[in-house]
């Protein structure tokens, strides 16, 4: 079941990138991939290294995404979460002792969740946050 977020989120395209204190990453279906924590987000030119908590607002090369494919997306054995754009872009969300650094949302409520010390819970499970 670990890497079936590929097939929850591959092939979808980015509608939106919004930012506070947290990144929201809008893509269609309705599915959101939301990231709490720190990321890094990497293009073949550029490194950044983002802190949503600090009250992140989108750069150039996020807004960038928008109109984009996200053409692969895997979790981690350790419950991080990574995604990979069309265009060479890979967004890495490492996961935390102590919060639960990102989900994947739709209007009906959390599809997955990376939760505090590295462990992944899907719907239906009970330790799945809802919303």
């Amino acid at each position: 079941m670990q890497n079936a977020i590929g097939k929850v989120l591959a092939g979808r395209r980015v509608a939106a990138v919004g930012g506070g204190g947290r990144l929201d990453i809008s893509l269609d279906g309705p599915v959101t991939v939301r990231v709490a924590h720190e990321f890094v987000f990497a293009t073949p030119t550029e490194v950044d290294h983002f802190f949503p908590a600090l009250t992140l607002r989108p750069s150039g090369a996020l807004l960038g995404l928008v109109g984009r494919t996200l053409g692969a997306a895997r979790v981690t054995m350790a419950g991080g979460l990574e995604l990979a754009f069309d265009g060479d872009a890979v967004l890495s969300v490492p996961p935390h002792a102590q919060v639960a650094p990102w989900s994947v949302v739709t209007p009906e409520g959390t599809v997955c969740a990376g939760l505090a010390g590295g462990e992944v819970a899907w719907a239906g499970d009970p330790a799945t946050p809802s919303g």
